[in-house]
């Protein structure tokens, strides 16, 4: 099924019986929107390329904010997942859904080390977010890129989508604990999430760990230990890059200089703020905006 809404294109491309993918394309000014009912046998990978994208779940009651090259991968044998999916301007997503039953078939021979094939965690709800590893994102833009009129294209598509799980369940990737989450409780999910806007709310002046835990209602392990599962990242150097992609957003609306730029992200001097962003981005605040107006 092919599908182009004004600058924007969408493809559902069926590879075998319980296994297919769905291609994304939203080069429009505005966002578009995305539902689809997929039933709990199914595991979901999704690959944000380029851009951002969410994903809402129970009515709306949780929302995954996928961003520019990250992915997501979800699994709940006891409730479905329905897709409720808006795709924000100018993103590019890539979509894997395959059955447990195909999934446990491509590889039941390397179940030993890819911890959601495990007896302990088979019946269990799975979710993980993660970086796109670099030989990952090559082959999601290849995919991205195949013409759409090529005699040839399904199957290239298929041999790429093949390739794309064997890198994304590759030995040594996404096989640590703190990449395989298993986070029973719906509520711990929500009460990180929380822990997550809060920080963020709070940049300038964010709170300690103990109080942010005691803000959320989750102790201090569990908040240290699901935040990392979930963002991949410890709470303080998740909230570091997220001040230096927002102080760099405000430097390129060239309405706030320097200084003003590193008291909202929390930079009492403006000395400390500039090693930051140096260490972040390789330049000076100063020198990255002189580069935008050459």
């Amino acid at each position: 099924m092919s599908k182009n809404i004004a600058e924007s294109t969408f493809r559902e491309i069926p590879l075998e019986k319980g296994f297919f993918m769905l291609k994304f394309k939203n080069n429009s000014e505005k966002t578009e929107f995305y539902n689809r009912d997929i039933d709990n046998s199914y595991i979901q990978l999704h690959y944000c390329v380029k851009g951002n994208c969410k994903f809402h779940f129970n009515n709306n009651s949780y929302t995954f904010n996928v961003l520019d090259k990250h992915s997501i991968f979800l699994y709940n044998p006891q409730q479905k997942l329905p897709i409720n999916l808006e795709i924000l301007p100018k993103t590019s997503l890539v979509s894997v859904l395959i059955s447990i039953e195909k999934f446990h078939a491509l590889f039941s021979k390397e179940a030993s080390y890819i911890p959601f094939l495990s007896d302990n965690n088979k019946n269990k709800k799975y979710y993980d977010s993660a970086e796109i590893n670099p030989n990952v994102l090559l082959v999601l833009q290849q995919i991205l890129t195949a013409k759409n009129q090529s005699s040839m294209r399904d199957l290239y598509i298929k041999g790429k989508t093949y390739e794309l799980l064997s890198l994304h369940f590759d030995n040594g990737e996404n096989t640590s604990e703190e990449y395989c989450p298993f986070l029973v409780d719906d509520r711990e999910v929500l009460k990180i999430r929380k822990a997550k806007d809060i920080i963020i709310s709070r940049m300038s002046e964010p709170p300690s760990l103990q109080d942010l835990s005691n803000e959320v209602g989750l102790n201090l392990k569990k908040l240290k230990e699901g935040f990392k599962q979930i963002y991949g990242d410890t709470v303080y150097s998740f909230l570091l890059d997220y001040k230096m992609e927002h102080a760099r957003k405000l430097l390129e609306s060239n309405q706030h200089n320097v200084n003003e730029v590193g008291l909202q992200v929390g930079y009492s001097t403006s000395s400390h703020f500039i090693a930051a962003f140096k260490k972040k981005f390789g330049t000076t605040p100063k020198q990255y905006v002189m580069s935008l107006q050459q």
